[in-house]
This record gives C-alpha cells, sequence and structure tokens, in this order.
C-alpha cells in the first residue's frame, strides 16, 4: 500500500478565449525571461554596462531557446516522424522541446550576438547562464503543470499521482529538477560575486556541471519519453549530457584566467 497523498489534477490550460489558450506552461516559460532580464539588468548595472545592449541580448535568447529546444526535440528524439511531417516542426504548441537542443541554440546565439557587440563570449555565457539555470526552473514547473516528464512509479510519501495520466504513484521528478536548478542559480550567483578571482569560463563551466550532472542522474527515476528509449541503458537525455559535464569539467580544472 502506497502513502502517496498528492493527486495532481491541475488543468494545463489557465484560460481560453476563442481560439486563444493560456496555458501554464507557457507562462513559466515567459516568466523565466523576465525574472531572468531583471536579474541580467542587475548584472549589467553592477558592471557598469550600457543596459540597451541587454534588450539585442534578451532578443537572441529568447529565439535561439525557442529554436533550439524544437529543433534538439526534433533531431534526437523524434527525426522521422518530423522529416515525413516538415510542417509538424512549426507546431510547437503541440508540445516538444529539447533542454540539450535549447543550450546548443543559446551557445551558438551567444557567440554570435559577442561578433555584433564585440563582447568576448565567455564573459557573456558566464552571466547568462546563472539566470538560465532559474529559468529551468520555471520551465520544468511548466512541465509539472502539464503532467509530463514524470517519474517512475514510487511508494515514496511524496509521490504525486498524475490523474489525468494514470492512477499510479510516481516521482515528481520535474520537481527534484526544478529544486535542483535553483539550487545551482544560487550556487553561481554566489560565484559570480567572486568572479574577478577565478578564470572566465569557470561559472560555466560549474553551470555544465551542475545542470547536466543533476539532470544526468534524475533521468534514472524518469519515464522514457520516447519509445527507442526503453531499450537503452542509458537514455538519449542521458547521451547527450555527457559531453556537456565533461566540458564543464575542462572549464572549471584548466588554470588560464584568458577569455
Amino acid at each position: 500500500m502506497t502513502l502517496a497523498s498528492i493527486t495532481w489534477t491541475v488543468d494545463p490550460e489557465i484560460f481560453s478565449l476563442g481560439i486563444i489558450h493560456i496555458r501554464w506552461y507557457g507562462l513559466l516559460f515567459a516568466l523565466g525571461f523576465v525574472v531572468g532580464y531583471y536579474i541580467m539588468a542587475w548584472i549589467f548595472r553592477r558592471e557598469k554596462v550600457d543596459i540597451k545592449i541587454l534588450d539585442s541580448l534578451t532578443t537572441y535568447m529568447v529565439i535561439s531557446t525557442v529554436v533550439g529546444a524544437r529543433l534538439g526535440h526534433v533531431l534526437f528524439y523524434e527525426p522521422a516522424s518530423y522529416f515525413a511531417h516538415p510542417l509538424d516542426i512549426l507546431k510547437i504548441w503541440e508540445g516538444g522541446l529539447a533542454s540539450h537542443g535549447a543550450a546548443i541554440g543559446i551557445l551558438i546565439a551567444l557567440w554570435l550576438f559577442g561578433r555584433a557587440y564585440k563582447k568576448p563570449w565567455l564573459w557573456t555565457v558566464d552571466r547568462i547562464v546563472i539566470v538560465t539555470a532559474l529559468a529551468g526552473a520555471f520551465i520544468r514547473m511548466g512541465n509539472l503543470m502539464n503532467s509530463e516528464i514524470y517519474g517512475h512509479a514510487t511508494s515514496l510519501p511524496w509521490a504525486f499521482i498524475f490523474a489525468n495520466d494514470d492512477n499510479i504513484p510516481r516521482h515528481p521528478t520535474q520537481i527534484y529538477e526544478a529544486l535542483c536548478y535553483v539550487a545551482t542559480f544560487f550556487f553561481l550567483l554566489h560565484k559570480y560575486r567572486r568572479t574577478a578571482a577565478q578564470p572566465m569560463g569557470r561559472i560555466f563551466g560549474w553551470f555544465l556541471i551542475c545542470i547536466f550532472g543533476s539532470r544526468f542522474f534524475i533521468e534514472f527515476l524518469k519515464e522514457p519519453q520516447v519509445m527507442f528509449e526503453q531499450t537503452m541503458a542509458l537514455n538519449m537525455g542521458q547521451l547527450l549530457s555527457i559531453p556537456f559535464v565533461i566540458g564543464g569539467i575542462w572549464l572549471v580544472m584548466r588554470k588560464s584566467k584568458n577569455y
């Protein structure tokens, strides 16, 4: 007999007006950018950087996050299905965003941003990953509202029964990840306040280790997202996390203080 006492029946949709449907996921996704903007504004003011540059940086971030996350899902998880129906790639309202794709998209966008505004790539990345960690927590809470990306069955007392899908008590892996991401945000913020004493790129390295390291281990508790993962020793999320963690370890261990 399970001790689970949390039955999750939240409607993913907040309200609708005709063809307009406002969902918790979309609201939390947008909230991550709004909160991130104000934190980045504090960082820019602290370093006496022209705040107007932040507006352009935000544009780069929004576009790269959405495009990267969508293409990441298409290429990493369901390429055959989307290549057979390419117009479905545009239907992001039906779901299907991959955090690893978002990460790649953001890193490319920040390189382009640096070229356009003469900002060293690692200078920008070291600062943007602080708010990215917090935005990741908002997104995982959006997944919770959607009753998706949940874990295996468990008898733990904090198990969630996602009643919109089934009546099985499960690990609320969305909350596990969100808590890890919030902890990472505060850890990186602490590191940032000591940034003058450490090599550039080290904050970025810690971000990669903390975010994708926690993702790697929490994946062991998750249900497979796509059918082909059921026969894999490590799922796609774990395989994609390994290079990021290795890159993070290299950035943290290197001694150079150059950009």
